[in-house]
């Protein structure tokens, strides 16, 4: 692996993946990571509330919600429930992983609305990052600098 990073080095070491070849051939080996929020996600779509929703989606036609394969979507993105623990854990894979260096508010936006979408789903990842210590400490200012008083 070409990396020096230790975050990175320490989170695939606690991952166990171990890669064994033959030793009379080479195979071609391709690595895919998922995470295990999705899964997650569709088992809270499980919940009764839920369940009394995507019955209804199939009787209103024309409507924003749709039902593939027994997971609701919200035009074509997962829709997560309302669970602030669930949500927390979204944004906190989103904003604070070592892949995604803390993006600010209007990239983290950008990057989650194309995969997922919850009920104050802008709100919440503004109050998010305005409430990460890291964010606050390399913020830029972009104002004049004032003048004398």
């Amino acid at each position: 692996m070409l990396t020096t990073n230790q975050n990175l080095l320490r989170e695939l070491d606690a991952s166990r993946i171990e890669v064994i070849l033959p030793t009379d051939q080479s195979q071609l080996v391709a690595l895919q990571v998922t995470s295990l929020m999705v899964d997650r996600i569709k088992e809270r779509q499980k919940d009764p509330e839920l369940e009394k929703v995507s019955k209804r989606v199939d009787e209103v036609k024309g409507q924003e919600f749709s039902l593939r394969s027994g997971v609701l979507l919200f035009q074509d993105r997962l829709y997560v429930p309302n669970t602030p623990e669930l949500n927390k854990e979204l944004l906190r894979e989103a904003h604070d992983s070592t892949l995604v260096t803390h993006p600010g508010t209007t990239k983290m936006y950008q990057d989650l609305k194309c995969h997922y979408w919850w009920i104050g789903m802008k709100r919440n990842i503004a109050e998010y990052v305005t409430r990460c210590l890291t964010c606050q400490r390399v913020k830029t200012d972009h104002q004049k600098p004032r003048g004398l008083l």
